[in-house]
């Protein structure tokens, strides 16, 4: 019989989850970026799928890419707007959609070295919320030391971030892409 300081602990094996390729023209010149899409965008095969997610909402407020449009359009609109948008993560194990949900230790980035390379323009990246961030931070922020970027972490537009008022929200989204140079909307 084991003895109990060397019985490891029971970890339930969550789903392993894949996240999407970015959605960037050559030429974008800020990076929005969040964590790993939710469930409802994984099943949709498309970022912030979630109908509460207020992503697009601010995005159709500030460049014209809402969430009346059919998806690719908001893409290019995104896109055409010089915004590039995609997830920290490549991979990782999640239960359920919550960013707190994300195992740290099945975290593995996306490949920022090349994206970078083949975007030169991007000067900016913005990152949707906290989780965003810190996985940024520990996972790849290491290794891009020399590239002259600006950072700067926005409110999420997750539902889960309820606790900020939508309108509270909107501006601080103004306030990041235009000090990001993307020309807003009034």
């Amino acid at each position: 019989m084991p003895r109990p300081d060397r019985i490891q602990p029971n970890r339930t094996a969550m789903p392993a989850l894949q996240g999407f390729a970015p959605v960037a023209r050559p030429d974008a010149r800020v990076l929005i970026l969040g964590s790993m899409p939710g469930a409802a965008s994984l099943q949709a095969h498309r970022y912030y799928a979630h109908p509460q997610n207020r992503f697009w909402p601010i995005m159709g407020e500030l460049v014209g890419a809402g969430p009346a449009l059919p998806y690719e359009q908001r893409c290019r609109q995104l896109s055409a707007a010089g915004v590039a948008v995609w997830d920290v993560l490549a991979r990782c194990e999640r239960e359920g959609s919550l960013d707190s949900a994300i195992r740290d230790d099945t975290a593995q980035a996306n490949d920022f070295r090349t994206f970078f390379a083949r975007h030169p323009a991007i000067g900016t990246v913005l990152f949707n919320g906290a989780k965003a961030e810190s996985s940024f931070r520990r996972l790849v922020l290491p290794q891009l030391q020399m590239l002259p970027l600006r950072y700067l972490r926005l409110p999420s537009t997750s539902p889960a971030n309820a606790s900020q008022r939508q309108g509270d929200k909107l501006a601080a989204w103004r306030e990041g892409l235009g000090a990001a140079g993307i020309a807003v909307c009034e």
